[in-house]
């Protein structure tokens, strides 16, 4: 997504399937995003992550960002905090380079920036693809987004060429419904599944069907917003209540001495779901790391699940019109 986010963990055994490909298999990951920031946040942020802990970066390309993530790894494996193989950074296929012929090039855009040899997880963060082009958001003189023909399958095979070239160890999707992971899944010669499907995912949006169906297939559910996200009306759903004012995990917070927030965290990582809450605060940074002294009961996981609305904050209605919008189909 177009938010910055910093990742917390996969705890969970089957949350380790894209620890597993990319050599990271029954190491925990501690994790961080990058995200549209003001100069300069991003770069103090990413350190002070690394200094917590964190070793998961999630970011991309719009983010706009992405030299700040590099020098900040570079500092810190400079200063003997880090190696580079302690670091997983995921990054991100645009919407304007889905053509198979821009792939690659994308992705080594992506690296030169980062001055990386490769990145631990590529994924096509929408499967809605928009005009090549310099434009990130190509409009037409209406000022309405100029769509592109999608072809995921065609897609896929050029993301599975990089993992094959070794310019990237694992491969996955972001924002794809049933239907979109089928395809990639039925696609005759498919050579890599993804292992993974970054999608909005919170006690008020728990995607039971969908976390299910990727179980099935062994694809990691990658949930962004774990904590709500803005009130930014032009572009958030609003009629859904504030995250974190919820009193039943407010409730539950007071029980252990934890945040609504650290709650709503341990709740998704205790179903399976890597979570990437966004925060560029240093304490909230620590605070949102702090979340593995303990743990739910069985009773407080389903009062929690019960507060799901499937109402989604993020649902990009300006793109509904899109062949392949992905938030149409029941999951």
């Amino acid at each position: 997504m177009l938010l910055g986010c910093f990742i917390l963990c996969w705890e969970h055994s089957r949350s380790r399937t894209v620890a597993k490909s990319c050599g990271w298999h029954r190491r925990v990951l501690k994790s961080l995003c990058s995200g549209m920031t003001p100069k300069g946040t991003c770069l103090e942020s990413v350190k002070i992550a690394i200094d917590t802990g964190y070793r998961h970066i999630d970011g991309a390309f719009v983010y706009y960002n992405e030299h700040e993530v590099g020098q900040a790894i570079r500092e810190k494996i400079a200063e003997g905090k880090i190696k580079r193989e302690d670091i997983f950074y995921c990054g991100k296929l645009w919407n304007t380079c889905h053509p198979p012929e821009l792939v690659r090039p994308t992705l080594e855009k992506t690296l030169k920036i980062l001055q990386l040899d490769y990145v631990d997880l590529y994924i096509i963060e929408l499967p809605m693809a928009f005009k090549p082009g310099e434009a990130i958001y190509p409009r037409d003189e209406n000022g309405k987004i100029i769509y592109h023909e999608t072809n995921l399958c065609a897609t896929w095979e050029a993301m599975e060429a990089c993992k094959d070239a070794g310019l990237a160890k694992s491969i996955g999707v972001s924002n794809f419904n049933r239907r979109q992971l089928e395809m990639i899944l039925n696609k005759p010669g498919l050579k890599h599944k993804p292992v993974s499907n970054q999608v909005e995912c919170h006690p008020y949006f728990t995607q039971p069907k969908l976390l299910e169906f990727c179980r099935q297939h062994d694809i990691v559910i990658v949930g962004y917003s774990p904590l709500g996200t803005s009130r930014d009306e032009t572009w958030v759903n609003v009629s859904s209540p504030p995250l974190l004012e919820d009193p039943v995990l407010n409730a539950i917070g007071k029980k252990y001495n934890k945040t609504a927030a650290q709650v709503a965290l341990r709740f998704s990582i205790q179903r399976g779901v890597v979570v990437i809450p966004k925060s560029f605060n240093p304490q909230r940074i620590r605070e949102n790391f702090q979340i593995f002294d303990f743990s739910l009961t069985e009773k407080e996981m389903k009062e929690i699940e019960a507060l799901n609305k499937n109402v989604r904050y993020v649902e990009l209605l300006m793109w509904r019109d899109h062949p392949e919008y992905p938030f149409n189909d029941e999951y």
